[in-house]
């Protein structure tokens, strides 16, 4: 699993950056808060689409599910991350479900 963490100098990440996981099994963001903290996941079978979007200097990240749920999004990432977070989702859909995960014995 890696971690990346947005920006503290970009909007709404000052205090508690946002933070996106990726793992072999779906994609966790973590958005804290004075009281609270959200977290969205969605399996990464179940994504449809990544889209990264590039500024002058941070990346602003939009993935999608086939699922019909609002898609994830973040911003203020650094182009690099942004870039690994996509080659990471696609590399792990590309992969084939082994035998216990397609429900075979």
């Amino acid at each position: 699993m890696e971690a990346f963490q947005a920006s503290r100098w970009t909007k709404g990440n000052f205090l508690f950056p946002t933070v996106i996981e990726v793992s072999e099994k779906a994609v966790l963001r973590r958005k804290r808060s004075w009281f609270s903290r959200d977290e969205i996941s969605i399996s990464v079978q179940k994504i449809a689409s990544v889209h990264v979007k590039t500024g002058l200097i941070w990346s602003d990240i939009l993935i999608e599910s086939s699922g019909g749920t609002d898609p994830l999004t973040s911003h203020g990432h650094r182009k690099a991350d942004a870039r690994r977070i996509k080659e990471l989702i696609e590399e792990y859909q590309a992969r084939p479900l082994n035998e216990e995960e397609r429900g075979q014995k």
